[in-house]
């Protein structure tokens, strides 16, 4: 007999079930109370659904720990963990309760591994929504026996303090995992020095490598990103008691950024911009290799190659584990021990000496200096059983004893770069007997191995060009194919943009990452002379220029990929009517000091001083954030003599040339400098300097020399401001900004600031004086 289902009995007994599991897995509130554990699956969640607490277990690691993650992102971030050093195997077995007035974790065998350490009945613990797990009275709402926000692991939150107790001496310090796997405490910490407002990042708790240098009453001195991104607060405040740095975000219900001391050893500014993920806003130290000892013992850091660090030939990785996870501190040991007794080998049986060109020498605590002439100063070294490495110079020797720590592979031609001779066992070397035998093996070999091998390297070298063309140019870049760029494109179909370069199109990789391929014209160079060029650019990364993270390079077929800008270019805001995203005042102060930051680096920060010839709002572009991207820099190189035929068809137009341009004289970044100011004018008026009609429909002055003279005679500058905005923007910013544009377009170069010291204008470290009216200008004014 068939019997019937009830439809409604089975959906009771699916949402028993439902609600059965659910229970198991949350406690169901933000509250660990007496009578309630969390174990197993379980958790609490904050009262605005920000934040998680429960058992979590890192990548493929087996052990589990107590930590607090965000639960709104999807990608699991942790951003505190309880028991860093202590993992439980099991969570089902382990607890986290209520025990004698404390927050306590016992692990499987029910013995205690954390605690709150505090003494008080009657408690209860809190997870709220500012990521602060606390601990208090019932009857009390007010006063906190215990909150992790004192006890910190590698993350700042918004809200939360970091600073420095006067009264117990004592300061909070932020300490990066081990890896990505233990969260147990790594080397690198950030911690706060009270005696100078400022904080230091260590290397094992002793070796400063990075200095936040002191608050100059809005930012740190060594930290001018902070000013860049509207979207911080930030603020030190010191008192008798305290001093401590504490920062905000807006619209925190959307906004979800932290401060975390990374396990590479950079503090960074992680931003949440779904579905991208985490971005970085900054990082610092800046460059991955500044960080102290990233690559342990023997290891060497080389800045342009993924991984960072490598082991020096002679030598191999430490623990290949560790190193899988990016962590390097292991470094690496020797495959064959030294001979100390070198006065009875052999001189085939000697240690010798592994040349190395280019490096950044080791950390100078383990040099001494040996008063010998550089020729018996390797000779000196051998005769020490404890030296390492030596380098020579005109002042005489530098012995190394020891393991060799923070060694760097600088850029080939880099001045800062010395040689450095590095101590191996003689059976590292192969001798010239040996070679001599080998090549002779080689030659009488059988002819169908050697036929069947240069085969085999034919198919091997096709199958791997798009591998070599890679290693060729830079180990940051990617190499493309024209047809893989093709297809991100969906055949150059989407168009950003143009100009004398060449053409922009949006394109979308196939793992969803978002670009922008630059498709270049009249190129002017070779293959071999465009990679190198090519790569020279990939090297310049900054916070205020877009990054080339890739390219292609077929014959005639010339193309650059880039980073893409999802708010556009600065034109884009300013002169297109359709484009209702008005620029307020800040965000437009913020893109003239972002774009003058960016020039100072091409100008004054690279090997080679890198001058733009081509800045204008079309070349200024705005990331998610409304950061300031310098774009295309580097690129009047790679055009060769047809630049000047680009330059030329822009001539046509009250632009953005300076007067040397048109002169025929040498160009120097002082004709950035001009440029700058023209862009400066436009971005104050929201029209372009070669419109001539007013709303009235009446011809008005050429705006520059509208602005100069309204400033020389101390007129109504509000009035010079884009109607847009309604004169809403700071009067003092606004009447420095024209200044600035006013003196940048000087007709002497010389009378121009160099954009170091426009830069300091901007921040306010510098006085910005009255300009005189350009000459040039009063030439637009009488046509």
């Amino acid at each position: 007999m068939k019997m019937k289902t009830n439809p409604r009995f089975l959906t009771l007994v699916l949402l028993f079930l439902y609600l059965s599991f659910e229970t198991n897995l949350c406690l169901g509130g933000d509250t660990i109370s007496a009578n309630q554990s969390l174990s197993g699956d379980q958790t609490i969640v904050s009262a605005g659904g920000v934040f998680v607490l429960g058992f979590f277990h890192p990548g493929k690691s087996p052990n589990y720990y107590i930590g607090m993650w965000y639960k709104q992102v999807t990608k699991q971030t942790v951003i505190w963990v309880a028991n860093r050093e202590k993992p439980v195997l099991d969570r089902f077995s382990s607890e986290l309760k209520i025990s004698d007035g404390n927050l306590v974790l016992f692990n499987e065998s029910k013995i205690p591994i954390w605690s709150t350490n505090v003494n008080s009945t009657s408690v209860e613990a809190v997870l709220l929504d500012s990521g602060n797990l606390v601990l208090k009275q019932k009857s009390s709402s007010v006063q906190l026996l215990w909150e992790s926000f004192h006890h910190l692991t590698d993350t700042l939150l918004p809200g939360c303090k970091f600073g420095y107790n006067k009264k117990t001496k004592k300061g909070q310090v932020l300490t990066s995992w081990k890896n990505p796997e233990d969260p147990a405490p790594g080397l690198f910490s950030i911690e706060p020095v009270p005696s100078e407002d400022s904080f230091v990042i260590r290397w094992n708790g002793s070796r400063n490598y990075w200095s936040s240098g002191a608050w100059n009453g809005r930012i740190f001195e060594f930290v001018p990103e902070m000013s860049v991104h509207e979207i911080y607060n930030f603020s030190y405040i010191t008192s008798d008691n305290e001093s401590y740095f504490i920062y905000s975000v807006q619209n925190t219900t959307k906004t979800v950024s932290r401060l975390t001391m990374d396990v590479s050893g950079q503090l960074k500014q992680p931003l949440w911009v779904p579905p991208k993920g985490w971005n970085v806003i900054w990082s610092f130290p800046r460059q991955q290799c500044q960080v102290y000892a990233l690559c342990g013992p023997y290891g060497s850091c080389t800045e342009n190659t993924l991984p960072f660090c490598s082991c020096l030939w002679g030598f191999e990785r430490r623990s290949q584990s560790d190193w899988d996870l990016k962590d390097y501190s292991g470094g690496c040991i020797r495959k064959t021990e030294l001979q100390c007794d070198n006065f009875n080998l052999s001189s085939s049986k000697k240690d010798k000496f592994l040349e190395l060109h280019s490096m950044l020498l080791p950390e100078s605590e383990k040099a001494s200096r040996v008063d010998v002439n550089s020729a018996t100063c390797e000779s000196t070294c051998l005769n020490n059983c404890s030296c390492t490495a030596y380098a020579s110079d005109s002042n005489g020797c530098l012995i190394w004893t020891g393991d060799l720590l923070d060694l760097q592979q600088l850029q080939a031609g880099d001045k800062s770069g010395r040689t450095l001779y590095v101590r191996l066992a003689a059976s590292e070397f192969r001798s010239g007997k040996n070679s001599k035998w080998l090549i002779i093996g080689v030659a009488v070999g059988s002819a169908s191995i050697v036929l069947l091998g240069l085969i085999l390297f034919l198919i091997t070298r096709r199958r791997n060009k798009m591998i070599r063309r890679r290693k060729e140019v830079d180990g940051s870049l990617t190499a493309f194919s024209y047809k893989e760029l093709q297809k991100a494109t969906k055949n150059f179909s989407e168009k950003l943009g143009g100009g004398g370069f060449g053409s922009v199109f949006k394109g979308i990789l196939p793992n969803n990452t978002v670009i922008a391929v630059k498709k270049l014209e009249n190129i002017g160079q070779g293959e071999k002379q465009f990679r190198a060029e090519v790569g020279t650019i990939g090297r310049i990364q900054h916070v205020n220029l877009v990054r080339l993270c890739g390219f292609c390079s077929q014959g005639a077929k010339k193309l650059l990929v880039y980073d893409y800008m999802s708010n556009g270019s600065l034109a884009s805001h300013l002169f297109h009517e359709k484009n209702s995203n008005v620029l307020d005042w800040k965000t437009r102060y913020q893109i003239a000091l972002g774009t003058a930051r960016g020039l100072v680096y091409l100008h004054e920060k690279c090997r080679d001083c890198i001058i733009h010839c081509d800045i204008k709002p079309e070349n200024i572009l705005l990331d998610a954030e409304f950061c300031a991207k310098v774009a295309d820099f580097g690129l009047a190189k790679l055009m060769g003599r047809e630049f000047s035929r680009v330059l030329t068809s822009m001539r046509g137009t009250r632009g953005y040339l300076a007067p040397e341009w048109i002169a025929g004289v040498a160009i120097t970044s002082k004709a950035d400098v001009y440029s700058y100011g023209m862009m400066i004018f436009e971005l104050v008026s929201g029209r372009r300097n070669s419109e001539q009609l007013d709303l009235n429909g009446k011809v008005s002055k050429y705006f520059p020399s509208l602005v100069t003279s309204i400033v020389v005679e101390s007129g109504d500058v509000l009035g010079l401001l884009d109607l847009r905005l309604e004169g809403n923007a700071e009067l003092e910013e606004l009447e420095k900004v024209c200044k600035i544009a006013c003196w940048c377009t000087q007709d002497d170069e010389s009378h121009r600031p160099p954009m170091s010291q426009v830069v300091q204008m901007l921040e306010g470290n510098m006085e910005v004086h009255l300009p005189p009216i350009p000459r040039s200008f009063y030439f637009y004014d009488e046509n």
